[in-house]
Formats: C-alpha cells, structure tokens, sequence
C-alpha cells in the first residue's frame, strides 16, 4: 500500500491542466479598446479575445445592466419561466431581421454547433454532415469532427459520419449532396481559424439552392462572424439566403458565457430533444439584451463596415503583405514572412495585442467600437517594425 501512494505521488502535480502557450502577461482591467495588465501597462486590443468582446470592454451601460441583476436572481432552472429570454429572443429578431426563427439558448460556440447538428439530424432522420476544407467549428465531439483539424480530434471523435470538400467549390458540394445521405451542411460565412477566408455570394446562394433541392439542413456557423462583426448583423446577409440553422456565440455577451442558434420555422420542435442547464440564465441573457441595446444605440455595425474598410485601406500602404482578406471588422493580413515574429514586437515593444492564424496570417478582430484613431496607431506600429 505504501509503495502505491508513493508511485502515485511520482506522477501527481497539481495546478492547472498544462494545455495553453501563456504570454506573461496578465490584463487585470480594460476599457473600450484598452487593456491593463497587472504591471499598469496599457495595451490596444486588436483582437478582441479571439473576437468576443464586441460592444468593448466594460461598457458602462453593460456593467450596469449586470451589476442590477446580480442584486435580482443570478440563475433558475429552464424549467420556469424566465421573460428575459423572450426579451432577448424578441430584440435578436428584430435587429438580426430573423424575425421568423425561433431561438434555443445555450453557453458557448462548440455547443451552439452540438444542438444545430443534432437538430439537423433530427429533422431529416440521417446523420452524415458535409463541412469545407480548413473549417473549425469548435472543440466538443461533433464541433471537433466537423473542424477540419485532425491535430484536435481524439479516436472518440472520430466516429462521425463527415466529408470535407474545398470552400467555393460548388461542383464537389453537389456531388456528395446528390447522395441523398447528408443530414447537414455547416458552413462558417467567412472562416476565421483558417485564415479569413470568404465563402463568395454566389457559392453560398448555390449552395442554399442545393440543400433545398436535396432537403439537407443549412447550417450557418456565425460563431466568429456575426453579432456585427462582418459589417452585417450576420456575414451571410452579404448573400441573398436564408439558413436554416445560425449559429451564434463569441460577440453575443461581450465575455459572458452564451451561446445560441436561430431556427427556421420549417424545422419542428418537440419537448425533450434539446436541452441545457446553465443556457438562458438570467446574468446570459441580460448580457446579450445589453450588448443588442449598444449595438443599435451606437451604431456599432455601421462603425465596423466603416472602420473595417478603413484598416484595409491603410494596411495597403504597408510593407511585407501578400494579401489582406475580410469584411468589416474581421481582418486577414497575410504576410510575406512568419507572423510570430512580428506579433512578439507589436505586444511586447508596442504593447497591441493582435491575433494569428497559421503560421503567416495575422487576425485583427478588434472591438466594433474602434475608432479612427486607434487604428492609426496600430498603423503606425505595424508599419515601424515592418520597415525595420
């Protein structure tokens, strides 16, 4: 017995699980676009926490709204009523212009895609899902099986029925489509881990016409692309479709924990076939009412068409750029060189945090309140260590 608890000391340590690549650096209040680390150094964020602060941070009429909630009910079960959830559902619709879907709330991205896929195969009665080359969708079972990242998937993911075929391609979509096997088509309007990179207008209109023609589910994943952040309340909305399926996260609480997906009315509920603990609380849904309340008071989706379209036109008279990818204020810069590099001197030397993607790609997914003038900055930083 006591060698056994010996052994066991070996290989225990404690703290927390050792899966993420740390910066030291530790934001402990931030502001709008600012960020301070605990060393009082101010930082311009460009990257939004992978996209998720879009309203900017701790917006007074945000904080506000949370804070009078806390002092009311913080959480109850799915089981009574909550008129907050109605009230979000009411204000979505109204803004989104999906007036005639139906919301189910849930608390995250990979599973607002878990219930869209599950719905999906409710419906048609089949399970095999059709996604596109390079797509991420999340990092639960079916979310991971869909993502074309084999790197992310255990042997226990791996059971699901998927194809991938390359963005754009419309040919090879009809192909598998003609089957008549596929429950689904999950398609993220711009793809964001990938690189930024556009599903075109057409392809996506072809593509709903397809998924009509062989009655298959279409799945818009509006994880990182929507809530405003294309320019558009939803990326999709640059094409004339309507998804079965939208499926929303990031932007929705401004940091708090929620997630959704919008569904069509031709698709048929019954109780039971989805369901959540934490989904639709109270402190969820008043964050996302406050998010949809500054958005519209603010004119937030206007002001990321105006200054997404403004960063890529300042960003073409930089150095060492192949391509700049995006639509409003969700932004590829492909570069000439590795990204690491240059990403290290823009936080470390010019304190901006920035996003990447793959090994040349940087992302820039600042808050949706950026003005002007914190793009120049950027601007200016960005083409100061470029030039060096």
């Amino acid at each position: 017995m006591k060698n056994k608890k010996q052994e066991t000391n070996k290989i225990t340590k404690g703290g927390l699980f050792d899966v993420y690549s740390l910066w030291d650096i530790e934001p402990v209040r931030a502001k709008g676009c600012t960020v301070w680390d605990a060393n009082d150094v101010e930082y311009l964020d460009l990257y939004g926490g992978h996209a998720v602060i879009s309203i900017g941070h701790t917006h007074p009429h945000y904080t506000a709204m949370l804070k009078k909630q806390i002092d009311n009910i913080v959480f109850y079960s799915n089981s009574v009523q909550n008129s907050l959830q109605g009230h979000l559902s009411e204000k979505l619709g109204e803004m989104s212009g999906c007036t005639e879907y139906s919301l189910f709330l849930c608390n995250s991205g990979a599973e607002a895609n878990e219930n869209a896929l599950k719905l999906a195969s409710f419906q048609t009665g089949k399970k095999k899902v059709l996604a596109f080359n390079e797509a991420f969708h999340g990092r639960t079972s079916a979310a991971v099986a869909i993502s074309d990242n084999p790197s992310i998937q255990a042997p226990f993911n791996m059971g699901h029925e998927v194809t991938f075929v390359p963005l754009n391609d419309i040919e090879a979509v009809e192909k598998e489509l003609q089957t008549n096997d596929y429950a689904a088509v999950i398609i993220e309007p711009i793809q964001g881990v990938a690189g930024i990179f556009i599903a075109e207008t057409e392809f996506i209109e072809q593509l709903q016409a397809l998924c009509n023609k062989h009655n298959v589910i279409l799945i818009a994943d509006e994880v990182q692309s929507g809530y405003g952040r294309s320019g558009k309340f939803f990326a999709h909305q640059y094409a004339n479709v309507q998804p079965d399926i939208i499926v929303m996260a990031k932007g929705m609480g401004n940091g708090f924990p929620i997630g959704g997906i919008l569904i069509s009315p031709s698709i048929d509920a019954r109780k039971g076939m989805l369901g959540t603990t934490f989904g639709g609380n109270h402190l969820a849904c008043v964050a996302a009412i406050a998010v949809l309340d500054v958005i519209k008071e603010e004119n937030l989706i206007e002001n990321a068409a105006k200054m997404g379209a403004y960063l890529q036109e300042q960003l073409q008279d930089c150095a060492g750029i192949k391509e700049i990818r995006g639509e409003g204020l969700m932004i590829g810069v492909e570069l000439e060189a590795e990204y690491a590099e240059l990403r290290n001197k823009l936080l470390f030397e010019d304190h901006i945090f920035t996003g990447g993607a793959k090994n040349n790609v940087m992302r820039l997914l600042p808050p949706l309140s950026i003005s002007k003038e914190e793009i120049d900055i950027f601007i200016d930083a960005f083409k100061k260590q470029t030039q060096q």
